[in-house]
């Protein structure tokens, strides 16, 4: 056991500090700690079937349609709509443009279920207007990045779908319903911080606009907003799957985006289905690989082992949540969260379920974790991204990012030690 650990740890830290991508590097260190414990042969046909047993899931077809849905939004002039409206409610507010960043990544990331696509389309339009009204850069791209790690826990969520593969089959309906309120939470703190800092720096407040501007932006945003309705709704009321609520997500993002708004034009259609399925092969191929890597972990009894030593260093539950969070907070920073979800989600669920914490909680617990890691150094996708539409760097970035992940990690233990944050809504509606 102790030899295929140090050959899978060494091999994967090696793969990462070269720059091999995540999916890939995981694959190897896999294969390479198969061929410790088994023959050559049936080491790599193991390999193979786990990575094909990993992708072999009903659930994981509403991926690559809310994949293809978030396309389309990003392309259908939604962001500026949200924008709008969101400046319509809270755009007088001080540090009004900084409010309106946060709220309108939060419609945005709902809506696309993907951090990096709110990143670009509010960041592509926001932080230039709030260069230009005399907020700092660098605060501007802070506040980008970590509000768009909030669409993640509001629904629909393509990574909640995979915690509900990786946990045995907690309800997608249920995660996406409990992941509401903490990530109205986290958008909520990060609007406290941003507020309480324009206020010192003296930020710009934005005007109150006329009655009939204010309803004809709220008019024109609430198609775009009607899709979370439609989806959730959908779910909830048992209309509909979530897989089968993706395949609506598209057919209503389609005709928002061709017919309605007129900003996606047919011919460009194939760019965003060809855009779509990149997307989606990355996505399928780090689940595969961090199906097979989880497998091998679990043959050789690394959950149990960790499971151990975790309550053998203490029988408290505080101390052993707030240890699993700093562990996650620590994955984040250098794993992407569908592999860290699919690796990590068997070796911790065993030990908060033997502390009454249901999968449910956890799930949330551990997305926020993986959120925050999005938007820390040195791997933090997001932020990389962010940092590049700011045109500014992590360097420059890291000091007005600390307040807001001081408001974040606080939203997270929130989350943690009062469970009914997360399960009151499910509860409410029967999950």
């Amino acid at each position: 056991m102790e030899l295929s650990v140090l050959v899978l740890v060494v091999s994967f830290v090696i793969l990462l500090a070269l720059s091999v991508p995540i999916a890939i590097s995981i694959g190897i260190a896999t294969t390479l700690t198969m061929f410790v414990t088994i023959p050559f042969e049936p080491a790599i046909i193991t390999v193979a079937q786990r990575m094909a047993s990993g992708i072999n899931s009903f659930a994981l077809l509403a991926i690559p349609f809310f994949i293809l849905s978030g396309q389309l939004m990003g392309r259908g002039g939604i962001a500026r709509r949200l924008i709008d409206f969101a400046k319509v409610l809270v755009g007088m507010l001080p540090g009004g443009l900084a409010i309106v960043n946060i709220l309108a990544c939060m419609f945005f990331g709902a809506i696309s279920g993907s951090a990096a696509a709110a990143t670009s389309a509010i960041g592509g339009f926001m932080i230039p207007i709030m260069n230009k009204e005399g907020y700092d850069k660098n605060f501007n791209t802070a506040i980008t990045v970590t509000a768009s790690t909030t669409g993640l826990l509001i629904p629909p969520s393509n990574v909640l779908i995979v915690y509900s593969l990786a946990s045995g089959g907690v309800s997608i309906a249920a995660l996406f319903i409990a992941g509401y309120l903490p990530g109205v939470l986290m958008g909520l703190g990060l609007m406290i911080v941003a507020s309480i800092i324009s206020i010192i720096k003296k930020y710009p407040t934005g005007e109150r606009e006329e009655f009939w501007i204010s309803l004809k932006k709220f008019l024109s945003a609430i198609p775009s907003l009607l899709l979370i309705i439609v989806v959730i709704g959908g779910i909830i009321s048992g209309i509909f799957t979530a897989t089968e609520a993706s395949a609506i997500a598209v057919l209503y993002s389609f005709i928002l985006s061709v017919f309605i708004y007129k900003e996606v034009k047919i011919k460009e259609l194939p760019s965003v289905l060809i855009k779509s399925v990149e997307t989606t092969a990355i996505v399928m191929l780090l689940i595969g690989t961090s199906s097979a890597m989880s497998w091998i972990l679990s043959y050789e009894n690394i959950p149990q082992s960790i499971s151990a030593a975790l309550v053998g260093l203490t029988n408290n539950k505080i101390i052993i949540l707030l240890i699993i969070n700093l562990l996650l907070l620590v994955v984040g920073t250098f794993m992407d969260m569908t592999p860290a979800i699919l690796i990590f989600t068997p070796i911790f669920l065993p030990v908060v379920t033997n502390l009454g914490i249901t999968p449910l909680h956890f799930g949330i617990i551990m997305v926020m974790n993986l959120c925050i890691g999005l938007t820390t150094p040195p791997v933090g996708s997001v932020l990389f991204l962010g940092c590049g539409i700011g045109k500014t760097s992590i360097g420059n970035v890291v000091k007005p990012l600390l307040p807001l992940y001081a408001a974040m990690f606080i939203v997270l233990l929130l989350v943690t030690y009062f469970p009914w944050v997360s399960l009151a809504l499910p509860r409410l509606l029967g999950y």
